[in-house]
């Protein structure tokens, strides 16, 4: 009771009532109006209520920004996802591979003979040729030219190939060796 010192929670009357009731306000320490209120209590109980200020959506002062940079990484990473390296915060001077990304590709851009369709993926491969390795999510976690060529043949291309070289490697019935029977000489 001591902390709420507004009319809150609940009106002065019920509030002196309460005291009196669990005796820290005395009968004789009642105030003058407690008994008048008593008997002629007010038709509509006068309630604290908080006033009402009509709510008026205020205008965003920070509009959306958009540059064509968000736009690039956007499609990096969803392509690429975080790229080949962790991000290395202690070094000032770290760029990572999503804006060398961006970097190569407005330069790219900025050149004009690069079909918007392809700049995407011209980017990936100017990126790959200066020793930048990026791997599209779920891809192959080998770098490109280190891959085998056997590694991408499918087990039926294996069999037909196989088939193949049986085929026009069939060996010719060779004449067959007299063989010696060494009870049957005569010296």
């Amino acid at each position: 009771m001591a902390g709420s010192r507004l009319e809150k929670f609940g009106t002065v009357f019920t509030r002196v009532r309460d005291l009196l009731r669990a005796g820290v306000l005395k009968p004789d320490e009642k105030p003058i109006w407690y008994d008048v209120y008593a008997a002629f209590p007010p038709k509509k109980e006068p309630l604290y209520q908080k006033p009402r200020r009509p709510r008026v959506p205020a205008a965003d002062p920070v509009p959306q920004l958009f540059y064509k940079e968000d736009e690039i990484r956007a499609k990096f990473f969803e392509v690429y996802g975080n790229g080949p390296k962790a991000f290395e915060l202690l070094m000032p001077n770290f760029i990572s591979s999503c804006q060398k990304f961006v970097m190569k590709y407005s330069e790219l851009e900025s050149r004009g003979d690069i079909k918007p369709e392809l700049l995407f993926e011209e980017t990936a491969k100017a990126l790959l040729s200066e020793g930048i390795y990026l791997r599209k999510r779920g891809g192959p976690v080998v770098a490109p030219e280190s891959r085998d060529p056997l590694l991408s043949m499918k087990l039926t291309d294996m069999l037909a190939e196989q088939q193949k070289d049986k085929e026009t490697n069939i060996p010719e019935k060779q004449p067959e060796a007299e063989t010696l029977n060494p009870d049957s000489q005569t010296s």
